[in-house]
């Protein structure tokens, strides 16, 4: 048989060592006990496992032990109440399968990803509920190297091999501005968030596509883009939309906290709600309720999305090479509150 059509020799630890100039225990450390090596030796052995493309064997990955009865949740940032429900939600699967589970937090820095993953693969965590950002796919692809069983959430576009659970912002974003549209409005701000992140594009080509179908210019939808999903954020993009030569009849925010933080400058800016401009949010967090204001809001299932994810992970993870990978996709609904709809005069 010619070379060319044999099959590819896998990389094995004896490849990554010799590479990295290190032993074999020191790779073995790095993979298991990472907080024995020397940071930039870790980094070295690490940079070496990317480029040749090792992947544990699953033997590597046995569940033993009591680390083998919690599950792992990595989200963004719990300052957000959407990542706090949906941690519950996975909280909830757990507990039904008798399992706890560690929660990981600060998932858009690099270095406290890799803590996390070394955490979970040296103490042989059972798998991971893996939450949507800019840093997913890097995490998706060190999660399948180190054999670690997982399933994305709150992501929408499957993961290959890997179940995922997702929700449809396309929809989210269409009626968001669909319900503005009927109530009259034909200038609509959308305050954005990251470009990076799915759900914020997502949300943005839902808006313009109730614009589209409501036969309306597209400069009838102008996008007005924030660098974090935060409170301070909106705040900002509400004095931005103060500044506007000519200021829209309604924000549409890609999330409530973006959407609080212009209510707090509409309101600072002595402006009525929904009177002179309406806001709608999105995620619907226990908050939008409770605002001056009360939010009309896109609800996302938080907490089922997070319960639909760990019960996944645990089927996975359980069943082992006889489960099928699924790929759930929910749908958000609408929530009508005062920030849109005027109450009626006496």
């Amino acid at each position: 048989m010619d070379d060319e059509d044999a099959a590819p020799r896998r990389v094995g630890m004896k490849d990554v060592a010799r590479e990295a100039n290190v032993s074999l225990g020191t790779v073995s450390n790095v993979l298991n006990r990472p907080e024995l090596v020397a940071e930039p030796t870790r980094t070295r052995v690490l940079a070496v496992i990317d480029a040749l493309g090792y992947v544990r064997t699953e033997g590597a990955r046995q569940l033993h032990g009591w680390a083998a009865r919690f599950l792992a949740v990595l989200v963004p940032d719990l300052a957000d109440p959407f990542f706090t429900a949906l941690a519950i939600g996975v909280e909830q699967a757990a507990r039904e399968a008798d399992l706890g589970v560690m929660v990981c937090t600060g998932t858009r820095d690099p270095e406290e990803e890799a803590r996390h993953l070394s955490l979970i693969t040296s103490h042989r965590i059972r798998g991971a509920v893996l939450t949507s950002g800019e840093a997913v796919g890097r995490t998706v692809a060190a999660f399948r190297r180190n054999a670690v069983p997982f399933v994305v959430a709150d992501q929408f576009g499957p993961q290959p091999a890997a179940c995922s659970v997702g929700i449809d912002d396309v929809a989210g974003g269409h009626a968001a501005v669909r319900h503005l549209i009927d109530q009259g409005h034909r200038s609509i701000a959308y305050v954005s968030g990251p470009d990076h992140l799915q759900q914020v594009r997502d949300r943005r080509r839902g808006a313009g596509d109730a614009v589209t179908r409501a036969g309306l210019r597209p400069a009838a939808l102008k996008e007005l883009t924030c660098a974090d999903l935060t409170v301070s954020a909106g705040k900002d993009a509400g004095h931005r939309v103060l500044g506007l030569p000519h200021r829209p009849s309604a924000v549409f925010c890609a999330n409530d906290l973006l959407a609080l933080g212009v209510l707090q400058a509409l309101y600072e800016a002595g402006l009525r709600v929904p009177e002179d401009i309406a806001v709608v949010g999105y995620d619907d967090i226990e908050f939008a309720a409770s605002a001056v204001v009360p939010l009309t809001s896109v609800r996302r299932p938080a907490v089922a999305l997070g319960r639909q994810a760990g019960r996944l992970l645990i089927q996975d993870t359980t069943r082992g090479a006889a489960h099928e990978h699924s790929h759930v996709v929910m749908q958000p609904e609408l929530v009508v509150r005062r920030s849109t709809m005027a109450a009626p005069s006496r």
